[in-house]
C-alpha cells in the first residue's frame, strides 16, 4: 500500500508535468480562408500577433480573420500588420478589421498617391485606398529590406525573428562569402511585370532553426533576383506559395533554391493552383507535403491539386466552411506540425539543418 508521503509526491509530480505541458509555448501560423486573397496570421510564443495581408474589401474577410484571431488564437489585438502590396485582395480587409479589433503598427511600401499598377489606369484607386489610409492604428512604417519587427522573446523558447527581405523591388544584402547559386540562369525571365505584385514585401520568419518564407504576390523576375546570382535567403522549411499559385509567380529557380519541406497555398476555388506553379512544386524534390486552403475546382483540377487529405476546403463556395490551416512550431524550433481542421489531419515534420 502506497504511503501518504509517496502519494503526495506522486501528485506533485503529476501537477508539475501538467504545468510544464501547459506552459509550452509555440509559434502558431494560420492561413485564413479569404477566398483567393491573402491573410496569414502568426502568434509568437510571447503572445504577439503578426498579420500579413487582410484579404478583400468588405466585411466577409475581415470577419473571418477576426474569428480566427479571437476564437482560435485567443487574440484581442493585431500587434503588427504587414501589407505586402496594394491590390484589393491583400489590403482591402484592413479597414473593416480595424473596426472589429485594435491594430498596432502597420508596415507597407508607403501608401501610393496613384494606382501603383503601371499597366492600367484606375482613377478611383485613391478612393479605394482611403479607408486603409484613414484607419486608426498606433503607427505606420515604410518597409526597408533588412529591417525586422521588434518582437518580444519568451523565456525557455528559441529566439523568434521576423525580417523583411524584399520591399519595392529592393532586396536584402546576401550573407557574407555566399557562393553563386548553381541554379542561377537555369530559368528564362518573363516580360517585365508592371503591376504592384512585383513590388510585394517578402518576409522571412524564424524560430530557432525553423524558417518560413512569405513573399506575398512577388512575381517571376523578382523571385529570381531574390536567389540569383546568389541565394539571399538560403533554404526554408515552409514556403507560402506566392501569388495564390498563379502562373506569373512561382519561378522554379526560387522554389528549388529555397528547397522547402512543406508548401502552403492560400488559393481560391478557381483561383491559383495554375499548371505551371503546380509543376514547379511537384518537381521540387525537397517538398514532402503540399497543402492548399481550397481544392482547385476548375476543369484541370484532376491534375493540379494536392491530395484531399492536405486541403482545408473541398466544396463549392456556397458550401464553404472557410476553414483555416494551422501550423505550430515547437519551442525548441526542431519540429513543426500542420493541422487540417476539416479531417483532423495532423502531420509533424522535423526542422532541417540550413
Amino acid at each position: 500500500m502506497i504511503s501518504a508521503m509517496k502519494r503526495m509526491l506522486l501528485i506533485i509530480k503529476i501537477l508539475l508535468m501538467s504545468i510544464s505541458v501547459q506552459a509550452e509555448k509555440t509559434l502558431d501560423i494560420y492561413w485564413v480562408d479569404v477566398e483567393g486573397g491573402a491573410a496569414t496570421l502568426m502568434v509568437t510564443p510571447a503572445g504577439q500577433s503578426i498579420l500579413i495581408d487582410t484579404g478583400n474589401p468588405g466585411t466577409r474577410d475581415a470577419g473571418r480573420i477576426h474569428e480566427v484571431a479571437t476564437k482560435q488564437a485567443g487574440l484581442k489585438k493585431i500587434d503588427f500588420l504587414i501589407t505586402t502590396h496594394f491590390h484589393g485582395d491583400h489590403f482591402g480587409g484592413a479597414a473593416p478589421l480595424s473596426q472589429l479589433m485594435p491594430i498596432g503598427y502597420v508596415y507597407d511600401n508607403g501608401i501610393p498617391v496613384r494606382n501603383p499598377d503601371r499597366n492600367r489606369q484606375d482613377p478611383a484607386f485613391i478612393l479605394k485606398v482611403r479607408p486603409y489610409k484613414n484607419m486608426k492604428v498606433e503607427g505606420r512604417k515604410v518597409v526597408k529590406p533588412g529591417d525586422s519587427l521588434p518582437l518580444k522573446q519568451e523565456t525557455g523558447v528559441e529566439k523568434v525573428n521576423f525580417t523583411f527581405v524584399v520591399a519595392a523591388r529592393q532586396f536584402i544584402d546576401p550573407p557574407a562569402n555566399v557562393k553563386k547559386n548553381p541554379l542561377a540562369g537555369s530559368v528564362p525571365p518573363m516580360k517585365e511585370d508592371l503591376s504592384d505584385n512585383a513590388n510585394s514585401v517578402a518576409s522571412l520568419i524564424t524560430l530557432g532553426g525553423f524558417r518560413f518564407l512569405d513573399c506575398g504576390d512577388l512575381t517571376w523576375n523578382m523571385e529570381a533576383k531574390l536567389v540569383e546570382p546568389v541565394n539571399r535567403v538560403g533554404t526554408v522549411d515552409v514556403y507560402q506559395v506566392n501569388h495564390h499559385g498563379l502562373a506569373s509567380s512561382n519561378n522554379p529557380v526560387l522554389i528549388k533554391s529555397v528547397a522547402p519541406t512543406v508548401s502552403v497555398m492560400n488559393n481560391g476555388h478557381r483561383k491559383g493552383c495554375s499548371p505551371s506553379a503546380f509543376a514547379a512544386l511537384t518537381s521540387t524534390k525537397s517538398i514532402q507535403a503540399m497543402y492548399q486552403v481550397h481544392k482547385n475546382l476548375r476543369e484541370d483540377g484532376d491534375k493540379n491539386n494536392t491530395a484531399d487529405e492536405f486541403i482545408a476546403n473541398l466544396g463549392e463556395p456556397r458550401d464553404c466552411e472557410a476553414l483555416a490551416l494551422k501550423l505550430s512550431v515547437k519551442a525548441d524550433g526542431k519540429s513543426y506540425t500542420l493541422f487540417n481542421p476539416r479531417n483532423k489531419h495532423q502531420r509533424t515534420f522535423k526542422t532541417r539543418k540550413h
